[in-house]
């Protein structure tokens, strides 16, 4: 899941080796930090919030497929 998140924000933000991603497994969740450029944080969020949501909605049709939940953040 981690790659297919990492994919989808280096390929939104101008600078992909900033990108950093923590994935913390537990028994049914997982949950992903995403850390980019502060440049790029507004690429990331979208306006009112729209490209975050829709990020976060196709990460939980990834995690419904391996039956887990996933919970995504972006983190300053």
């Amino acid at each position: 899941m981690k790659e297919i998140l990492q994919t989808i924000i280096e390929n939104l933000v101008d600078n992909p080796d900033a990108v950093e991603i923590k994935q913390t497994d537990e028994t049914n969740s997982v949950l992903c930090e995403v850390k980019v450029a502060e440049s790029d944080m507004g690429k990331v969020i979208g306006k009112q919030g729209k490209t975050a949501k829709s990020i976060r909605t196709v990460m939980k049709a990834v995690a419904a497929r391996e039956h887990k939940r996933i919970n995504v953040e972006f983190i300053d």
